[in-house]
Order: structure tokens, then C-alpha cells, then sequence
């Protein structure tokens, strides 16, 4: 079920950087330093965002840039506002993170018109498979993420394998690329949905799920349901509590990763068995990278997809944490990917 793209995209980064030398540190800190960048991320400020943020500032004042960081707590109009707000502000460049589908590219345009450098995150950025110019557009390989997780939930269980499903949309690009391996799961006999949740409150994602959950788990005997998928782990980390409450026996499997998930993982006797992740942290480090890159005008990539891991409850120690988890897992950390000479010679 493994997907082309992955190899596509793999193909198309190598093409773009052929035939490019990098300029000197000298002449990329006078390109680079001293400018400011925009991170805007339409999420509220949870682990996962926290570690996002913390990466990108860290690199950015490694490069000499000047990091602004704005969050809009999943409030559409509110992300929208603050990316008017930063074109009128002549950033020299933006990142941005989770702008909804139905209004995403024509908000990355502008910003491109006004003739600042972009790299988005998870934010649709590209009309009929064509990416805008001067924007580079990541993701996480979404795909990947779905496989693994539903991959480790199959395992060792008859199937079709029952499942509470934790999903919530479309219109939320991450989770529908997850939706589309799911189903296909689905149409395959390997999983059956029993019943589905989702927030409708995203200033408190856990908690509307947990008592979502709560309501599901009093409707059903504990032979109905085998065990709960979880396409975005906040919504899983409400789910977890309220099976930990009911003290049900139910195996979580879930994607994304942050330092609540690892101590969930940890707890005795938990339920959460794994999650599919990418480290936020290095998705943050690399995107200053690849705007800092655009401000020094290297050649860039026009899209790029962050391949994840499996995190299972063996993998972890009593002291794990997303800080010190590459010591188990080495692909989790900062790999020096899209690192310039310059870069290097800055840290």
C-alpha cells in the first residue's frame, strides 16, 4: 500500500539541488542575518505546537534572524488577520502552519505577491499539483503515518478489527491525507468502524473528546469495540483519560508524538500501546532552515515530506522524553537535514 509520492517528491529535491553552490558564510550571514521572519501557526498552544515553536526560534537566532511567533488557536479568521497583519509588516519571510483548505492558497498567494519568501506547513499551498512560487510546502508524510499506526493496530488481532475512531473533518489537510489510508483499511476488510469521534471545540481538543469517548464507552460491552485509532493525538490524549477513568481494557494507537504522549506510554498498565510520529521540534528547526535558505537564494525544494517513526512502549525509558528520545530512536533527531556549509559554521 506504499505510496509513489514519497519517491517522487525524493526525486524532485535531488533535481532542485543539482548544480547549486552554496555561497559562502560570509556572504550568506550578510543575506541572512539580521532578518525578520513570521511563524504562524493556526493551532492552540499545545506540547506538540510548543516544541514547533521552540525549534524554529532556536534556529532562527542560531542563523541572526529575528523570530516573531503568532498563534491563532485554530480560529480561521484570526490566522487569516495575523497573515494580512505580517504582509503589512513587510516580514521578509513567513512560515505557515495549519491554514485550513478552503481559504489556504489564495492566502499563500498573497503573501508570494507581496514578494515574501514562504514555507508552509501542513497549509495547502499549491492549485492542480503546482506548488506557488518562491513557497516551499512540507507536510509529513501522512501516508506513512496512517500505515504505521493502522499497521500496529491489525497486528495480531482478527480482523476486520472493531474500531473507535478519533478523527475529525475534511478540511484539515493532514487528517484527510490519514482519512484516505484509512479507508482504504476499510474497503479492505481490515478494519471495521464502530463509531467515530471528534472535537467541536478546539480550544480544549482533549477535553471535548474525553467526554465524547465517555458517552461512547456507556453505550457499548466491552466485546464491541477491539481497540481506538487516533489521527491526531491530541484528540487521543482525551480519549486516553477517559478510558483510563472507566478502567477499561481498550489499546490505543495513535499519530503524533509529544512529551504528554511519552508520559502516557509510560504510565503502568496503559492503554496507549503506540503513535506514529515526526519529531516537532526538527519540523520547526528545518522549515527556518529551508526559509533561511530562500532568504540567501539557494535552490530549495519545492515540497518536502518529514518520514516518521513508531514509537512503542518498549522503545522508551523510565526518563524519556522528546528531548533525549533520538538517544533510542536516531532518526527522531535533528538529522542536519537542509543544513548549509554557512549553517554549520553558525552554531
Amino acid at each position: 500500500m506504499k505510496r509513489t509520492l514519497g519517491i517522487l517528491m525524493a526525486a524532485g529535491i535531488l533535481l532542485a539541488g543539482c548544480g547549486q553552490e552554496e555561497k559562502t558564510a560570509t556572504s550568506a550571514n550578510k543575506e541572512v542575518a539580521g532578518k525578520k521572519i513570521a511563524v504562524i501557526r493556526n493551532l492552540a498552544s499545545d506540547d506538540h505546537t510548543k516544541q514547533f515553536i521552540d525549534g524554529a526560534k532556536a534556529e532562527g537566532k542560531a542563523l541572526g534572524l529575528t523570530v516573531d511567533t503568532f498563534l491563532s488557536n485554530g480560529n480561521d479568521a484570526k490566522f487569516q488577520q495575523l497573515v494580512d497583519q505580517a504582509v503589512l509588516k513587510k516580514y521578509d519571510g513567513i512560515i505557515l502552519s495549519h491554514g485550513k483548505e478552503d481559504y489556504s492558497y489564495n492566502l499563500v498567494k498573497k503573501v508570494a505577491d507581496a514578494g515574501i519568501k514562504v514555507v508552509t506547513f501542513d497549509t495547502k499551498s499549491d492549485q492542480n499539483g503546482k506548488v506557488l512560487d518562491h513557497v516551499v510546502a512540507t507536510s509529513q508524510d501522512d501516508h506513512a503515518l496512517a500505515e504505521l499506526s493502522l499497521d500496529a493496530l491489525i497486528e495480531d488481532k482478527t480482523q476486520p478489527v472493531k474500531v473507535l475512531k478519533l478523527w475529525v473533518g475534511p478540511g484539515f489537510l493532514p487528517l484527510d491525507r490519514r482519512e484516505e489510508v484509512f479507508k482504504d483499511y476499510v474497503k479492505e476488510g481490515k478494519i471495521k468502524v464502530v463509531e467515530t469521534v471528534g472535537p467541536t471545540n478546539f480550544e480544549d481538543v482533549s477535553g471535548d473528546v474525553k467526554k465524547k469517548t465517555a458517552a461512547v464507552l456507556a453505550k457499548y460491552n466491552n466485546k464491541d469495540i477491539d481497540a481506538v485509532w487516533g489521527a491526531w493525538d491530541e484528540m487521543t490524549k482525551g480519549a486516553y483519560l477517559a478510558i483510563k477513568e472507566k478502567q477499561a481494557v481498550l489499546p490505543i494507537y495513535s499519530i503524533d508524538i509529544s512529551n504528554q504522549d511519552i508520559n502516557f506510554l509510560k504510565e503502568p498498565n496503559s492503554n496507549w500501546k503506540t503513535t506514529a510520529g515526526v519529531n516537532p521540534r526538527v519540523i520547526g528547526i528545518t522549515d527556518v532552515r529551508l526559509l533561511a535558505k530562500q532568504l540567501n537564494n539557494e535552490k530549495v525544494p519545492q515540497t518536502y515530506e518529514f518520514k516518521p517513526v513508531q514509537v512503542k512502549q518498549s522503545d522508551l525509558k523510565k526518563d524519556s522524553t522528546m528531548e533525549n528520545l533520538s538517544q533510542t530512536i536516531p532518526s527522531f533527531g535533528d538529522t542536519g537535514l537542509f543544513q548549509s556549509e554557512w549553517m554549520k559554521e553558525k552554531k
